[in-house]
């Protein structure tokens, strides 16, 4: 450790550094009793940590709520006994199916001590969706509360055989419970505070994410107990976490992010952090950093933008001065965004690269090293990351490939629930995982990402990354979001098209679509610009903010849509 971050970063690749070293910072390493819920919960319980808040709550209705982690180890232990009491045993699939409510991040916990597997369904979601990822998963239960199940689980009750109890929370007055339903509230009155947890090996699955579906059907990807090593470690030197610090990671638990760095990650390390239920808003979101002095905000690009395309005048309301670090992931952070957060923030933002199947980052921008401005940064130590061609050849420096890692990190996927063939695609080419991505690493080892592989556009003989064009139409400033795709032409082989959502006060006319592909022209090369563009009130995203490119595609085809289970439509 050097200076005021928790890690040098060329220190700790040059010691040697690897994830067997970070096993000594859990109890199970002494005890040999193995529990991802015990040691992000019960272990600081019993520390001098018993009285520090774990959890800042602050409702959509401007409501609140705060619990210490003696507080939640009770509240936690409470919930595993009445869903042992609902029979629930090791390895089941549980659906938790809640808005950011405490009892979603109770329930996470509850079900790790169990021995269950904790499978998150983003509260946006509707009946078909919710379907087909429990009929998937073959869950024997769903969280939920009265709206959600109305809206998500009573039009498909009779087509979900495999759930026999549905949990409801916050339950009103007068509401007449149906055969297997059961009351959160009315159970957790008479629960026992007594409760050991289920001691797992750590190959044992308790995490099962449903992939956003941005290239095809949605697919679970499992997680084992072992992942708390990545989690910790990563969070910890990633997000550069103290125990002074106060954390908002703003991801739904729905995603991977909202539960490797909204759950598990920051209290592994004792860390108090905040969630807000409430909808996004550029007052709302700073009022919350000011009211529970935020000090470390892990946020997404889109958010970001959004913040941007507010503007700086509302910043200016509130102090912010409680912040001292900025990291975002989600999908590639343009340059101008990060130029934009030094000058109104005063801070840098970091940026981080990894996926669902990763569970944990894998490359990053660390606080104490370095930034350049677009780039996903270095591997983080103990990873091994390279870019290759589909041989498994690795490229040199500056020239774009596929973005692979050795497995065997901590928090890798273990499987595909049911799907073994699609899990060995990911090991198509021997001694490597291959994330779907591109990219290429400069000279001095840094990553730059040039596109999903299935994105990159060959157009006058050229491979052209998606992500570049839209970083360099942001630039411009009319441009508050961007999405590209190739277009086939029967000169240039594809032609790009831009889709653009203008910031208010510019009118889409024919001489600012000339303007703006000009201006990408002069920022990239003569064949990289858009030739043809497309304005759109809004584009079509994830409820985790990654623009749907393929969708994008599809509706200027004339193609099938596929899965939209996914897709933002508020």
């Amino acid at each position: 450790m050097i200076g005021d971050c928790n890690v040098c970063y060329d220190e700790a690749c040059g010691s040697g550094f690897c994830f067997d070293d970070v096993r000594k910072e859990f109890d199970w390493y002494t005890t040999g009793k193995v529990n991802i819920g015990y040691e992000a919960i019960d272990r600081h319980a019993k520390s001098w940590r018993k009285n520090k808040v774990a959890l800042y709550w602050e409702g959509a209705d401007g409501s609140d709520r705060k619990y210490t982690f003696q507080e939640f180890k009770i509240r936690t232990d409470k919930f595993a006994n009445v869903l042992r009491k609902a029979g629930v045993k090791k390895g089941d699939r549980i659906f938790v199916y809640l808005p950011r409510i405490p009892e979603l991040y109770a329930s996470a916990i509850s079900i790790a001590k169990l021995g269950a597997i904790f499978a998150p369904l983003f509260g946006g979601f509707r009946a078909e969706a919710v379907r087909d990822r429990i009929n998937d998963a073959e869950a024997c239960m769903v969280i939920t509360t009265p709206e959600m199940k109305r809206l998500g689980i009573d039009p498909i009750r009779k087509d979900i055989p495999s759930v026999k109890t549905v949990v409801l929370c916050n339950i009103p007055r007068n509401y007449d419970l149906e055969p297997g339903d059961l009351s959160y509230d009315a159970e957790m009155i008479y629960a026992s505070e007594e409760f050991e947890p289920e001691w797992c090996d750590l190959e044992d699955p308790v995490i099962m994410h449903y992939t956003s579906g941005t290239t095809g059907k949605s697919k679970g990807v499992v997680h084992v107990h072992n992942a708390m090593i990545g989690h910790y470690i990563t969070t910890k030197w990633v997000q550069d976490l103290r125990d002074d610090d106060v954390y908002w990671c703003t991801a739904d638990p729905g995603w991977v992010t909202g539960t490797s760095y909204g759950i598990f990650g920051p209290w592994l390390n004792g860390a108090s952090q905040v969630v807000y239920a409430g909808r996004f808003s550029p007052e709302a979101w700073y009022w919350i950093i000011d009211k529970y002095k935020v000090t470390v905000w892990y946020t997404a690009p889109t958010a970001l933008r959004m913040l941007m395309k507010g503007g700086e005048d509302v910043v200016k309301k509130y102090h912010l001065d409680s912040l001292r670090y900025i990291t975002s992931v989600g999908e590639p952070l343009n340059p101008e965004v990060i130029r934009w957060g030094m000058r109104v923030y005063g801070l840098p933002i970091h940026e981080n690269y990894w996926m669902t199947e990763t569970g944990c980052n894998v490359i990053a921008n660390f606080y104490g090293m370095p930034l350049k401005i677009g780039s996903m940064g270095k591997p983080f130590p103990g990873i091994e990351a390279a870019v290759i061609d589909d041989k498994g050849k690795v490229l040199p420096p500056g020239v774009p490939g596929n973005i692979a890692i050795k497995p065997g990190w901590p928090s890798m996927m273990r499987s595909i629930w049911n799907n073994p063939a699609k899990y060995n695609e990911y090991f198509r080419i021997s001694g490597w995982y291959i994330t779907g991505d591109s990219a290429f690493m400069d000279a001095d080892g840094y990553f730059w990402f040039t596109g999903r592989i299935d994105d990159v556009i060959k157009t006058s003989g050229e491979r052209v990354g998606p992500f570049e064009v839209e970083s360099a139409l942001l630039e411009h400033p009319a441009v508050a979001e961007a999405g590209v795709i190739g277009k086939p032409d029967p000169l240039y082989g594809n032609v790009i098209k831009a889709f653009i959502s203008l910031k208010p006060g510019y009118d889409g006319t024919e001489e600012l679509k000339r303007e703006i592909s000009e201006s990408v022209k002069k920022s990239l090369a003569a064949h990289a610009f858009p030739r043809e563009i497309e304005f759109k009130a809004s584009l079509p995203k994830t409820r985790s903010g990654k623009i749907m490119r393929r969708v994008l595609k599809a509706m200027e085809l004339g193609q099938p849509l596929g899965d939209l289970a996914t897709l933002d439509d508020e």
